[in-house]
């Protein structure tokens, strides 16, 4: 009888498009495009093309320049800068972050 291999949990992958690191889905925040426009999707699994970023503002304030909005293939309208910019203004102010 052949001895069962202990199987390794999969964890899907994302990379943070404000800094580019690779980490765990779970560790990143979703926003996705929508035909309402771009919003932030807590649970992971809202309908839309998405794109991920650290809880950071380091991070934040890189994808708005561009990068997010790129990756989600739209052009970001006013009301989707600002409503961006509150979720990021609600993120904990950091110090040394760790990404690049």
């Amino acid at each position: 009888m052949k001895k069962q291999k202990k199987r390794n949990k999969h964890f899907p992958q994302r990379t943070c498009v404000g800094c580019l690191q690779v980490l765990s889905k779970r560790e990143l925040m979703r926003i996705i495009r929508t035909p309402e426009g771009i919003r932030y999707d807590p649970t992971g699994k809202a309908d839309g093309r998405g794109a991920y970023l650290h809880a950071k503002r380091s991070c934040w304030e890189r994808a708005l320049k561009g990068s997010l909005a790129k990756t989600l293939r739209t052009e970001m309208t006013e009301e989707d800068r600002h409503h961006l910019l509150h979720i990021m203004d609600s993120l904990p102010k950091e110090e040394n972050n760790g990404c690049k």
